[in-house]
Order: structure tokens, then C-alpha cells, then sequence
């Protein structure tokens, strides 16, 4: 069973930095797209950045390239999310999330994944 454990959110204020993690466990392969969503109150989930397995590549939401890096950790099966230069508008629920069979820029382009984290809530204030 895939499980995916989210931390690192909390309360910032403009221009601040978060890193959110997420612990995955329960994968039986080495291919698949993981990544970080968020919903906000009223608005629809989107995607935000999303890391492939099986070669690193990387994808980001317009709205967070050059602020947020996504990353791996293949040795603790983490994957993290760097947020740099907060905004308000990036405040949110960020869920990790993961899927074998549809890929990054899909994930990206749809907020869609197959496994689900809880949610970690990321607060940003001006």
C-alpha cells in the first residue's frame, strides 16, 4: 500500500521560506511521477511541481518557477519542496501526492494524481 506523509508547513510571512516534505513508502517500482499540489480556500487544486522517478526530471506551475524547487532523497524515499519568496497567494493546503501511470506535465496541467498525503497547511502573511 502507498502511503504519503506530509510536513514542514506552518505560518510565514512575505517573502519568507518553507521546506514541506514527504515521506513515500509502499512504491514496488521505480517509475512513477510524485509532486506537490495545493488547494486553496474556494479555489480549484492545482499542480505545483512534480519530480519524475525514474529520471529526476522536474516540472513547476508558472506561478512557482524560480521560487520553488522540488526534490529527492532516494535513500530516505523523500521527496521535499523548497519555497522561497512567499506570497500571500501562495497560501494553501499542500498535498503531496503520486501516480504510476500518469505523467508529470499531466499531473501538473490536471491538479490529478492517484495517492494522496493528508495535507500540510502552508499560511503565508503580509
Amino acid at each position: 500500500e502507498v502511503q504519503l506523509v506530509e510536513s514542514g508547513g506552518g505560518l510565514v510571512q512575505l517573502g519568507g521560506s518553507l521546506r514541506l516534505s514527504c515521506a513515500a513508502s509502499g512504491f514496488t517500482s521505480d517509475d512513477y511521477a510524485i509532486g506537490w499540489f495545493r488547494q486553496a480556500p474556494g479555489k480549484e487544486r492545482e499542480g505545483v511541481s512534480c519530480i519524475s522517478s525514474a529520471d529526476g526530471t522536474t516540472y513547476y506551475a508558472d506561478s512557482v518557477k524560480g521560487r520553488f524547487t522540488i526534490s529527492s532523497d532516494n535513500a530516505k524515499n523523500t521527496v521535499y519542496l523548497q519555497m522561497n519568496n512567499l506570497r500571500p497567494e501562495d497560501t494553501a493546503v499542500y498535498y503531496c501526492a503520486a501516480d504510476r501511470l500518469i505523467i508529470c506535465p499531466v499531473a501538473i496541467r490536471t491538479g490529478r494524481a492517484h495517492y494522496w498525503g493528508q495535507g500540510t497547511q502552508v499560511t503565508v502573511s503580509s
